[in-house]
């Protein structure tokens, strides 16, 4: 039996072409590297300016707000999860990973949802996005921190970037399958009675695509927050930075207490996220369905 003895270069073109990129346009990466800290800074000072006792009854009264009477549980869960973080003096590096993650997950979606619904109003830009988000999600996530750390060094900035891309498709795909699941009948209506296609899509198309939309808002923030250990390899501050450290050192203790601050950020932003899409998807249909009795009052008219 003979045996194919064949090479491709394929990771020296691919180190080549980033440290191209790199050399090249150093000064670009150095600008947008300010603009990503820039946010994370803001957000990290607004979390630690007043006293972590005045973020836990925000946090407590926020799903009551969101939620009514059904929101009281998850307030009551959230001051007692966030009262463990402080009790294991994890406060500090808590607010720098929830400031990563909303950033990096603010950015991912600023991308997704306008490429999600080109995307599901043109077959061709589909096809085209689709197997680069299968790229991005297939990739192990380790992987991004090699191009991050050539582009922007060590800190911050490439955890942001590694999140960014590893938690963009959900997004993307929830926003398209939202708008190509919506009731054609309800679109048709819209265009009978003279709207604009601008106007189906603010007044028809996205009311109704909400709850999906809003499940993959779900999804990029728990896959940033899947990352944040990982951001931490390169020097990203927070939690992941402790659990690494921990690993590095085998303390189990520090481990444990970060691990678990990490967990109930994650249930907190999960069942957040979660009722807001329970309270857009009530909407929903009834902003929908107000917008077609108007338009349909005007024609009467």
């Amino acid at each position: 039996m003979i045996d194919l003895e064949f090479t491709i270069p394929f990771g020296s073109w691919v180190d080549t072409f980033i440290r191209w990129i790199v050399a090249t346009f150093e000064v670009f990466f150095d600008v947008v590297s300010v603009i990503l800290e820039a946010p994370y800074d803001a957000l990290y000072w607004l979390f630690t300016l007043p006293p972590n006792w005045v973020l836990v009854i925000i946090f407590a009264v926020l799903p009551v707000l969101l939620r009514g009477a059904r929101g009281i549980v998850l307030g009551i869960g959230s001051a007692i999860g966030l009262l463990f973080i402080v009790s294991v003096d994890q406060w500090d590096n808590a607010m720098r990973t929830l400031s990563l993650v909303l950033v990096a997950s603010i950015l991912a979606l600023i991308i997704a949802i306008p490429v999600g619904i080109w995307a599901a109003k043109s077959a061709r830009v589909s096809r085209v996005v689709r197997p680069i988000l299968d790229f991005f999600q297939t990739m192990p996530a380790m992987v991004y921190l090699i191009p991050a750390l050539l582009l922007f060094g060590v800190g911050v900035v490439p955890g942001i970037f590694a999140t960014v891309i590893f938690s963009l498709p959900p997004g993307v795909r929830m926003t398209e399958l939202g708008i190509r699941g919506v009731d054609q009948e309800v679109v048709e209506a819209g265009r009978a009675f003279g709207s604009t296609p601008g106007r189906i899509l603010r007044q028809i198309e996205l009311p109704l695509a909400m709850p999906s939309i809003m499940a993959g808002v779900n999804q990029v923030i728990m896959l940033s927050l899947s990352m944040v250990v990982i951001a931490g390899m390169v020097g990203a501050a927070g939690l992941g930075q402790q659990v690494t450290q921990s690993l590095q050192r085998i303390d189990l203790v520090v481990g444990f207490e970060a691990g678990m601050s990490v967990v109930i950020l994650a249930m907190i932003l999960d069942r957040l996220t979660g009722g807001i899409g329970s309270r857009k998807k009530r909407k929903a249909a009834a902003k929908a369905a107000d917008t077609t009795e108007a338009e349909t009052a005007e024609a009467a008219v």
